[in-house]
């Protein structure tokens, strides 16, 4: 009898998310972890944030371990004891030369510059005692000096020595991921943004392994809400490092997995090689959302968002003040607001003088009552919401109006009803529109359930990742010689992704 094969290691690495938080991406990786069970997963969370004291969910018998990180805000010089004046100055040398590649590869004019930027962060993941000591600032400031902008950008802004100090404290601090442990495993599967990110790109280097990348959020190289107050320097050195980075994850992932066109597009733009990108919707679980009628109630509303500044909550807010105006009575279900944002969505609510109108949620344990008790939903998500809320009202039969924003268009088809981002009237006008029309609305709520039905399933999502996990963390295959016979060697099958691609082509 032959011997059970070793099952491959697959190190799940996120930022802060599954297993020790409740939100749609999480739940979107338990799905994955749950419906793969012939893997072993490793599952590692890199914060900035406290990390939780235990998980959210329950871990099915394949994780073999589960870990958070914080990165901390203040990296503290390590103890320098039994070293000699010259180590020292050997790693104040080679912090130097790391500090000046990432810098150049910022700011320079190089037409490498992503390669002077990698190879940057590569020595910084070989050698992280150097980041305490990492002479940013004075990096930055020299790149200042000679850097320019591409055609059609603005002129970079004048950097003080007062910014370039900031903007060396937030990179040194982001850096720190550079140094997180990721366990040993025969491949890492990065689902998040640039602070899980860096962790993946210094186990790929120093583990030499492959890594899959999933493009959950789009990496937008923007500044974040509490980023506003930064002087314009600061926040483009921010944002140009954030897309640095990410252009250094689509040149050393093996495979890319967008959800959506949008995503896929974005990808190109930033210098992924369409070769590596394999396009995988998102999917959720039918039986979760099982499509329950309307209830007899006055007309409502429901969101469903982490309600913080970035959620999409604010425009939504000014919207359903119109509504709540031309439907006298209607009620907003604010769905899955998070402990921490609790406060600030109470703060933006009795701004309004919405009052008892609008009904603050937790996310609910059971997904069947997320969407149940609104008429209509209002999807609007933040600048980098993946498109998770959108399929669950799609799948629960309600009746959707979406914010052109992100994947939207081509989720939702033309199985709700589409409007502009950035004009409340206009998501207010159509919403009205449908509380006062039952008949239409429960078609679009029934033409949204098919649509998901059809093409957002977590079935197809599990199905498909398995193959791009045997592809890239299956072992090599044995070298085999071809000799120059007159028939020749029957050459073997393509990759397990090719496969999984022709057949999708032949089934459509």
């Amino acid at each position: 009898m032959n011997p059970t094969p070793p099952r491959e290691r697959i190190c799940l690495l996120t930022g802060g998310g599954y297993p020790y938080r409740r939100d749609a991406l999480s739940g979107w990786c338990r799905t994955l972890v749950e419906g793969l069970r012939r893997f072993r997963f490793e599952l590692l969370t890199v914060t900035d944030r406290e990390p939780p004291p235990a998980p959210a969910y329950p871990l099915p018998l394949n994780v073999g371990s589960a870990r958070a990180v914080a990165v901390g805000r203040d990296v503290r010089r390590p103890e320098s004891r039994g070293e000699n004046r010259a180590e020292r100055r050997a790693a104040a040398e080679r912090a130097k030369a790391a500090a000046a590649l990432v810098c150049r590869g910022l700011i320079g004019e190089a037409e490498n510059a992503g390669e002077i930027f990698a190879d940057g962060l590569r020595r910084l993941a070989d050698n992280p005692a150097v980041l305490p000591g990492l002479p940013l600032a004075d990096a930055l400031l020299d790149g200042w000096r000679t850097g320019h902008t591409a055609d059609g950008e603005l002129p970079l802004p004048r950097l003080s020595l007062r910014d370039a100090r900031t903007a060396a404290t937030l990179l040194r601090h982001a850096l720190g991921a550079l140094s997180v442990d990721v366990p040993e495993c025969d491949l890492v599967h990065c689902v998040g943004g640039t602070t899980p990110l860096l962790s993946a790109l210094a186990g790929r280097w120093r583990q030499d392994v492959p890594l899959l990348l999933t493009e959950a959020r789009t990496p937008v190289a923007r500044h974040k809400p509490h980023e506003e107050r930064l002087s314009p320097a600061v926040r483009t050195v921010l944002r140009r490092f954030r897309g640095a980075v990410a252009r250094t994850g689509y040149a050393e992932a093996g495979l890319i997995a967008p959800l959506s066109a949008y995503h896929h597009s974005w990808a190109l733009r930033h210098g992924a090689q369409a070769a590596k990108l394999v396009q995988v919707p998102a999917g959720v679980d039918p039986s979760e959302y099982p499509g329950a009628p309307e209830l007899k109630s006055d007309p409502a509303v429901v969101w469903a968002g982490s309600g913080g500044p970035d959620s999409g909550l604010s425009p939504l807010l000014a919207a359903f003040q119109q509504i709540a105006s031309a439907v006298p009575g209607t009620v907003l279900h604010l769905v899955g607001v998070t402990a921490t944002h609790e406060d600030y969505c109470a703060e933006q609510i009795e701004r309004t003088g919405l009052g008892r109108a609008v009904r603050l949620h937790p996310l609910p344990a059971d997904p069947r009552d997320r969407y149940t008790a609104g008429h209509v939903v209002a999807h609007v998500p933040g600048p980098a919401d993946p498109p998770y809320r959108l399929i669950e009202a799609m799948m629960s039969g309600r009746a959707v109006v979406g914010v052109d924003v992100g994947p939207a268009a081509e989720t939702l088809g033309d199985a709700g009803v589409l409007v502009q981002a950035g004009d409340p009237a206009e998501l207010a006008m159509a919403v009205v529109e449908l509380l006062r029309a039952p008949a239409r609305r429960r078609a679009l709520g029934e033409a949204a359930r098919r649509r998901a039905l059809t093409h957002f399933t977590n079935d197809r999502v599990v199905r498909v990742y398995g193959a791009l996990y045997a592809d890239l963390a299956a072992p090599p295959p044995p070298p085999a010689f071809e000799l120059a016979l007159a028939v020749p060697a029957p050459r073997s099958e393509p990759p397990v992704t090719l496969r999984w691609l022709v057949s999708e082509r032949q089934d459509g």
